[in-house]
């Protein structure tokens, strides 16, 4: 199992590119959200290279609020470890965690860049 699960990740991180991940954001805020949150949980990883990644994406003009989300879904959501969660904690217990974590990342993002244009 967990080699299965090395192994996804690794295709994602390889056939991934930034410049792919670059292409589905620019469509508003809510969808920026959305997608930044899908897309760091179907490629997560370390969260030190997700902000690289989330750097490179910046310089290409990704926002904010999908910058944030895709941060907090790298770190937090993995829709490539779910198969292995499911072994160790069982099915509810995963569905309910990935399901308020989504939600939960979907929420924080927007208020977290709300909250910094605000106070800055």
């Amino acid at each position: 199992m967990i080699i299965a699960v090395i192994a996804l990740v690794a295709v994602f991180q390889t056939y991934v590119t930034p410049d792919m991940l670059s292409r589905f954001f620019g469509h508003g805020r809510a969808l920026d959200i959305f997608d930044g949150t899908f897309i760091g949980a179907i490629s997560s990883g370390n969260g030190a290279i997700g902000y690289v990644v989330a750097d490179g994406l910046k310089q290409q003009g990704v926002s904010s609020y999908a910058l944030v989300a895709f941060i907090l879904a790298w770190t937090t959501l993995s829709f490539t470890h779910l198969p292995a969660e499911a072994s160790v904690f069982g099915v509810k217990f995963t569905a309910y965690r990935n399901i308020l974590t989504f939600l939960s990342t979907l929420f924080i993002a927007y208020l977290s860049v709300t909250t910094l244009r605000i106070l800055f």
